[in-house]
């Protein structure tokens, strides 16, 4: 087992501010630039492939199961062990007023044995399940996928045996506040889940831009009062839906089954966490 006592989630925490406005600099300024020749490696490629999904209830073609749990479920039972880190360091460094620094990152496979019970706990399926529930009614988005820079942060050994399920608020994660600076390859990596398309009935739409300040990739615009959608920048975490007063935004999936088949096949072949 790793060696990360407790102060090591504190000492995250104090760099997280410090790191995130590096990665925003990554392609602006001389120390960014430095900084991105090490990080965006490790944010790119089989290093940093992850998939956000969306909490909505409204989303057409999902029914009454919400998305996270249709995704995570088979993969949280069929998990070699679960670990569960005790503290958000984005939310605890960023000071976050809106969402418990005690829901954490969930972390899947055999590679989670190995974290430190001094930053995390080690529980069950069912533990496991009760943690993303809580999460998601919290308003929380997941993310699942390979995401190389955890192995680092928690002390394991980069053998490909574990798995992220970070849960995302808005205005802390690093991730979040940082990927529209990354180079394109690293966008590129935030990948859609399948088959998801977002719609805004304009009938409805008053262009208050509520939806405009909640997508982290500024995929939603205001232009001659009017929200215009660049469908290419979306990354459909579905937090524009959850925040349009007027209901005016939709979203469906063409087929659910497909879309949890595509995910789950690219997490097989990056990620043992069986």
């Amino acid at each position: 087992m790793s060696i990360r006592p407790q102060w090591w989630m504190s000492l995250q925490a104090f760099f997280v501010p410090f790191a995130q406005k590096l990665l925003q600099e990554t392609q602006t300024t001389v120390l960014g630039r430095f900084v991105g020749r090490f990080t965006v490696p490790v944010l790119s490629g089989k290093n940093f492939n992850i998939t956000y999904l969306p909490i909505n209830r409204s989303i057409t073609g999902v029914g009454e199961t919400l998305v996270p749990h249709m995704v995570l479920r088979e993969i949280v039972k069929q998990s070699a062990n679960r670990a569960l880190i005790k503290k958000c360091t984005c939310r605890d460094g960023n000071k976050c007023s809106n969402h418990p620094v005690e829901l954490g990152c969930m972390l899947l496979g055999e590679g989670s044995k190995e974290i430190d019970t001094g930053v995390s706990r080690h529980v069950s399926i069912d533990e496991a399940l009760a943690h993303v529930d809580k999460c998601v009614e919290n308003g929380l988005i997941p993310f699942v996928g390979r995401f190389k820079v955890d192995d680092y942060l928690w002390g394991v050994k980069d053998r490909g045996k574990l798995l992220t399920v970070c849960f995302c608020c808005r205005c802390c994660c690093v991730i979040k506040n940082s990927i529209k600076y990354l180079p394109e390859v690293s966008k590129d990596s935030v990948i859609k889940l399948k088959g998801l398309r977002i719609e805004t009935d304009h009938s409805r739409c008053t262009a208050c831009g509520e939806c405009v300040d909640a997508c982290f990739m500024g995929a939603r615009t205001l232009k001659d009062d009017r929200i215009v959608y660049n469908s290419s920048l979306c990354k459909g975490c579905g937090k524009c839906i959850s925040v349009c007063p007027e209901n005016a935004v939709s979203a469906d999936v063409a087929d659910l089954e497909k879309s949890v088949a595509e995910v789950s096949g690219r997490i097989d072949s990056l990620i043992d966490y069986r």
